[in-house]
């Protein structure tokens, strides 16, 4: 009875210390934590300019000998601008085009956080509160365009209601959220959900790592704060699911709040670089390298003079762990090396030839320059011999020069068969075998003995040049190939 009686003391002090009060069914109510939120929670409004083409919209566009050609061109002439009948197609005149979002205040003064994508390139920001006509005009004192963050600033006449960015590390799968935003331009909406996952990556940037949550999220909502039961921001609102219903997605406060302090006193945010070109390590990949199990970051191919180039990190190398941190896979190593500073030092624990070796990496500034430079280049497809489903030749002279290769060496993929693990796994035609198992190969049969000598392995790890770019493939083995 004492015991029944002190776990009812514990429920009943534990729904006290929610902004929300439970209801007789179990589900919480959330007015009281939406009436204090909503106060600080912002519509934006944008205005920008849209530089309208001076040619007609169809003009260099129609191949000469189109049987519509004369059609279209003399469209153009008469309604490429509007104007008087029979007047020729004049420049066209910029156009106002308008955008919508949320934000959140984070200071007195009237600093608010939003999306990037919310304010990227706008002419004029205006800023409305909940229940106040009031349009207050903002500017941006800092954005950072690869975590989609900005913080922008209004002059406030009174000290602002501030909602404080919460520790979304500590939030659970199943928690209760509650998203204020203004979707549609329909002020002020709340919508409730649960975490439905976290750690989600999405394709948005290279440093996804999304809270995901059933709350409804609309265009409008990008920027508005995801709250937890305690009135704390534990995520920025940022993308949907526009194929799903109730499948949104949020910046993490924890990741974000890095970020936010810089913006907020106007700096740009500065990474650290490595330099190489990295993919997620697979089950193939783990075998061929003699590793445990799937982990750490595969090195594709490593810029030359870039830091890890200089540091010694060699294609081929997996990352496991970066100054005593487990690196989890190649977006965890995105994450972590984006984390540092350029001019830090990084040491970088690898897997290579079946052993753990370590390498000190003095990392250089993440750029739209340096990443440009490990771009690949456009190179022409190329066609003809075989193995594991593969018809594969000897690369010529002139076939290396047109692929971009270093050397005349490699197997070319003249053709994949359907059916093969080759396809499964990925391998194209045009692709350039370049090593097996880390051993250059040049003739198909050398190419088989490496396949004979480590078939217990129970796959083969290629390099392949791609359009200019290394890959990494691997291929499961059987006994007989």
């Amino acid at each position: 009875m004492i015991r029944k009686l002190q776990l009812s003391t514990l429920a009943l002090a534990m729904l006290l210390a929610l902004p929300a009060v439970a209801c007789a069914n179990g589900l919480p109510v959330f007015t009281e934590l939406a009436a204090k939120a909503g106060k600080s929670v912002v519509f934006i409004s944008t205005e920008m300019t849209a530089k309208a083409p001076s040619r007609g919209q169809f003009q260099g566009q129609i191949p000469e000998g189109h049987p519509f050609k004369d059609f279209f061109e003399r469209f153009d002439q008469f309604f490429g601008q509007p104007g008087q009948p029979g007047q020729p197609g004049r420049p066209r005149q910029p156009r106002k085009r308008m955008g919508q979002g949320s934000g959140f205040v984070i200071t007195a003064d009237g600093q608010i956080v939003t999306n990037n994508h919310v304010v990227d390139g706008a002419d004029k920001i205006t800023v409305r509160f909940q229940d106040d006509p009031t349009e207050y005009v903002a500017k941006v004192i800092g954005r950072d365009k690869e975590t989609d963050l900005a913080v922008i600033k209004i002059d406030a006449p009174k000290a602002l209601p501030v909602l404080p960015l919460g520790d979304s590390d500590a939030i659970q799968v199943g928690e209760w959220v509650l998203a204020i935003g203004n979707p549609y331009g329909l002020d002020n909406t709340v919508t409730a959900g649960i975490i439905s996952a976290k750690h989600r990556i999405i394709g948005a940037g290279p440093f996804d790592n999304f809270l995901q949550t059933d709350a409804s999220i609309n265009p409008g909502n990008s920027g508005g704060p995801l709250l937890n039961m305690q009135g704390e921001v534990i995520g920025i609102n940022t993308a949907i699911n526009a194929a799903a219903e109730n499948i949104g997605f949020a910046i993490p406060s924890t990741q974000a709040k890095k970020i936010i302090d810089l913006l907020r006193q106007g700096k740009t945010v500065k990474r650290g670089w490595l330099g190489v070109t990295i993919q997620r390590v697979s089950e193939n990949d783990a075998k061929a390298l003699g590793l445990d199990k799937a982990k750490g970051a595969l090195v594709a191919s490593v810029g030359k003079g870039q830091p890890a180039d200089k540091a010694g990190v060699k294609q081929g190398d997996v990352i496991l762990k970066i100054n005593g941190k487990t690196v989890a896979d190649n977006n965890d190593l995105l994450r972590k090396i984006g984390d540092l500073k350029p001019g830090e030092k990084a040491k970088l624990s690898l897997w290579r030839d079946g052993k753990t070796v370590t390498r000190t990496v003095t990392l250089g500034e993440r750029g739209e320059k340096v990443m440009a430079s490990m771009e690949p280049g456009k190179h022409p497809k190329q066609a003809t011999t075989e193995v594991l489903g593969m018809a594969l030749k000897p690369v010529t002279g002139p076939e290396a020069r047109a692929l971009g290769l270093e050397k005349t060496s490699g197997l070319l993929v003249v053709q994949v068969a359907q059916d093969s693990v080759a396809a499964e796994e990925g391998v194209r035609q045009g692709d350039v075998i370049l090593q097996a198992n880390q051993e250059d190969v040049s003739t198909t049969d050398g190419f088989k003995a490496i396949l004979k000598r480590d078939g217990k392995r129970g796959a083969v790890m290629l390099l392949v040049k791609r359009q200019g770019q290394n890959a990494i493939v691997s291929l499961p083995l059987s006994d007989n190939k």
